[in-house]
């Protein structure tokens, strides 16, 4: 049986990208939702919050790395969205184990 493809748009996917990053110490601050909610419309924060919350850790990362090929990023949209992942990751002042290891899982889907 085969499974839906998700079809998100560029700004769904860099939500719920965030949503992982803010996630990923196991602990979304207000701060770091705040953060998301303000580069994204409320919908669409909603809509990708409550599938975030559905899935896995595991389906989590499947589900980004098969939407990061629907969409033809460029070198300087890639750095953008990388400064916001780090925002995320240091708004606590720490870069926890966790967070650098995320960090680098998603740079081996991203590039």
């Amino acid at each position: 049986m085969k499974t839906k493809k998700p079809n998100w748009t560029k700004s769904e996917l860099q939500v719920y990208i965030m949503l992982l990053c803010a996630n990923a110490d196991k602990e979304e601050t207000e701060e770091e939702l705040d953060m998301i909610q303000k580069k994204t419309s409320k919908k669409t924060f909603l809509k990708m919050h409550e599938k975030f919350h559905k899935h896995t850790s595991k389906k989590r990362l499947d589900k980004i790395e098969k939407v990061i090929n629907n969409h033809d990023y460029s070198q300087m949209e890639l750095a953008a969205f990388r400064r916001e992942m780090y925002k995320i990751f240091f708004s606590d002042c720490s870069f926890s184990m966790m967070e650098e290891r995320l960090d680098m899982t998603l740079d081996n889907i991203l590039y």
